[in-house]
């Protein structure tokens, strides 16, 4: 029996093979470039831009407020200069004499007047001091004393605005006794002092409350809910005295004096 014969094909690999192998390997990917920044479109220009408007509204509402408040404020000294025309006759004094003035409708400086605001001497540039006729005048101020009806501390607060004043402030023991030498000893009457709350006490024209220039009747203030001052006469003399702002009573109204 004849053998068998087994034939094998032996494939040899050469090197030039196996380079072809590798070179049809995909080539690694290239690194992308770095985006610049800079360019139109980027984050940080995006940044930039509203930062930049919004400083330009920040400017805009700058502008707008400082617009507002002058003329905030020119309204205010207009409202000022403007409480006279609510008088028809003006009692002015120079060097210690008294003088009525024409009536206001036919003084063309009414509008020109300049209240002043602080101090007790004359503005250096006024020779006139003047209050509204039937008011009583004490050193910067005009006193008037609202005896026809009683009413509540805010009605009477009420009554003295719609004079262009407030109820009366007072801050030394002259100024309380030339008001009270004008007072009916067997009333009380308003003044413009009140409990904010805790016994904050605050007067009416927002200046400090000093404990040191105050005059309370003996054991007063005394309770919490009377949160409203009269001024009143008792067998000590004149003092304040707190009470319910509900309660009715005459009232004294303060103004500052005008100059011209």
């Amino acid at each position: 029996m004849a053998s068998e014969i087994t034939y094998a094909e032996v494939r040899i690999t050469n090197e030039s093979d196996s380079l072809d192998t590798y070179s049809k390997c995909p080539a690694a990917p290239r690194e992308k470039p770095i985006r610049d920044l800079s360019k139109p479109g980027s984050p940080s220009l995006l940044l930039t831009s509203v930062m930049v408007l919004l400083l330009l509204l920040a400017i805009t509402f700058l502008v707008a407020f400082i617009i507002y408040f002058q003329k905030y404020s020119q309204l205010l000294e207009e409202k000022e200069a403007a409480k006279i025309l609510t008088y028809k006759e003006l009692n002015c004094t120079k060097n210690g004499s008294l003088m009525e003035a024409p009536p206001v409708g036919q003084r063309v400086l009414t509008l020109a007047i300049v209240e002043v605001n602080l101090g007790f001497l004359l503005p250096e540039d006024k020779v006139w001091s003047c209050c509204p006729k039937d008011w009583k005048p004490f050193v910067s101020h005009c006193y008037f004393i609202l005896n026809d009806s009683k009413a509540s501390w805010n009605e009477s607060e009420e009554k003295c605005s719609h004079m262009g004043a407030h109820l009366v402030v007072i801050h030394s023991q002259a100024e309380q006794d030339f008001i009270t030498r004008n007072l009916n000893t067997s009333a009380g009457y308003f003044i413009g002092l009140l409990d904010a709350g805790q016994r904050q006490w605050r007067w009416i024209d927002q200046t400090p409350y000093n404990k040191s220039a105050t005059f309370w009747h003996k054991g007063e203030p005394n309770q919490d809910f009377e949160q409203c001052v009269i001024i009143n006469h008792k067998t000590t003399g004149w003092g304040w005295n707190d009470i319910p702002c509900e309660d009715e009573h005459k009232s004294v109204c303060q103004v500052k004096k005008t100059y011209l």
